[in-house]
């Protein structure tokens, strides 16, 4: 009776995965998996539990998974340089909250990155830290908008006396000022926590900065935006093993039960990508943002801070308010066959959230895919026509997205996977 729905079911599926091809997706938020990646998903690791650490779980029958994950964490410490790592939070927000619950407590002062100036909703009153104290203050930001001033900063911190200070973002274009401040918040106890969640292949790459190296007591992130893992999230941090026992708490049981292990088992090979591959990927992201930003300003579009070369990470930030702004920009690009979101900016008030003026274009995904220079120059051509010529430009990202359907930066072809990676 029922069966004719799991067929549609299925078909939605193929649906989804032939669009999607067809497709330039710039989401800043997402990546894809390589198909090694892919092939270990759905094996016998997505039906069985495990609670606890590997040699110390309350399941019996963890074995395998005991072996993947302490390899795992192992490959992870390398990665980042750091002492202790936790892979068990199932995403970013999972870890973020799992990481608040052990240093905020009610009444506590936290200084966060402002909705419009950026800040995950997790950072926010609605979300994570929210739950813990309703005392939230902004970070006060230079004239630009794109970046914390940091001695207003210093004065607000000698005034308010924060007891955490949250860094990173959601619309993450530049470092954020850790090193700058780091002095000050050892000097008063200050925890400084960063979210690290959309630049954390860029981190893993040698890119943009190295928070635990510039003042972080603990880094959260989720893995799969520049980090092109499965939807987990992670923390990690060199502090002492007795303070470490806090976020062990806080991961489990203070914030998940089993740890989803369909998803740890690529997550291992993806660290192996990033070992081989990182800094190699993390370093044309970059190149692309930078191109994709600089042909879209040629173009004519108001791209933000053109001053500072538009930025640093995989993001770019584009105020479309000439252009019926970022709701409707939005969809008038995925109906050419161009997937990004609307986003705040910060000299937007929040109450604009639901059609702001910007969109915020993320090239990690194509980049991925084997985009270049070349390739961002073409993009920003597509976004002309589309967007000032009034074109129908849909056939032709379509035709053009054919030639981008191998995922580089991987071993997906063990005979030849070192000729397949982007030539230089």
């Amino acid at each position: 009776m029922y069966e004719r729905n799991v067929s549609w079911i299925e078909s939605i599926v193929k649906e989804q995965n032939e669009w999607r091809s067809k497709t330039i997706n710039l989401i800043a938020s997402e990546n894809v998996l390589s198909e090694r990646c892919r092939r270990v998903m759905g094996s016998d690791f997505a039906h069985r539990y495990a609670e606890g650490h590997p040699g110390e779980r309350f399941y019996q029958g963890t074995d395998k998974i005991d072996e993947i994950e302490t390899r795992l964490k192992k490959e992870l410490k390398t990665l980042f340089n750091c002492r202790h790592v936790d892979v068990r939070p199932i995403s970013g927000t999972v870890a973020n909250d799992g990481v608040f619950s052990r240093f905020i407590k009610p009444g506590d002062v936290v200084m966060v990155n402002s909705t419009s100036g950026g800040g995950h909703i997790s950072h926010h009153k609605a979300g994570s830290v929210g739950k813990y104290t309703k005392n939230i203050v902004d970070f006060p930001l230079t004239p630009d908008l794109y970046h914390i001033d940091v001695e207003a900063t210093r004065k607000l911190i000698n005034m308010v006396n924060p007891k955490v200070l949250v860094f990173g973002k959601s619309l993450f274009l530049f470092p954020e000022p850790l090193a700058e401040l780091s002095d000050l918040c050892r000097e008063k106890g200050i925890v400084v926590i960063y979210d690290g969640a959309h630049v954390l292949g860029l981190i893993a790459g040698g890119r943009f900065q190295d928070p635990l190296k510039d003042g972080a007591y603990v880094v959260t992130a989720s893995t799969h935006k520049t980090f092109f893992g499965s939807q987990r999230g992670i923390a990690f941090s060199n502090m002492k093993d007795r303070e470490w026992e806090e976020i062990d708490r806080g991961a489990f049981p203070g914030s998940s039960s089993n740890h989803h292990l369909d998803t740890l088992v690529p997550l291992a090979i993806t660290t192996y990508e990033f070992l081989e591959f990182g800094k190699d990927y993390a370093d044309q992201v970059i190149r692309n943002a930078k191109t994709l930003a600089r042909n879209l300003h040629e173009s004519g579009f108001k791209v933000q801070a053109p001053e500072f070369d538009f930025t640093e990470s995989h993001q770019v930030a584009v105020d479309m308010a000439n252009y019926g702004r970022g709701d409707e920009v939005a969809r008038i690009l995925k109906d050419n066959n161009i997937i990004l979101n609307m986003n705040l900016l910060p000299f937007e008030p929040t109450a604009n959230a639901a059609n702001p003026a910007g969109i915020r274009i993320g090239v990690q995904e194509m980049t991925r895919f084997g985009m270049k220079e070349k390739e961002m120059v073409e993009i920003a051509r597509f976004f002309k026509l589309c967007l000032k010529d009034g074109k129908y430009v849909g056939g032709e990202v379509e035709e053009f997205r054919k030639k981008y359907q191998k995922v580089y930066y991987s071993f997906d072809d063990p005979e030849d996977w070192s000729e397949r990676q982007p030539a230089k």
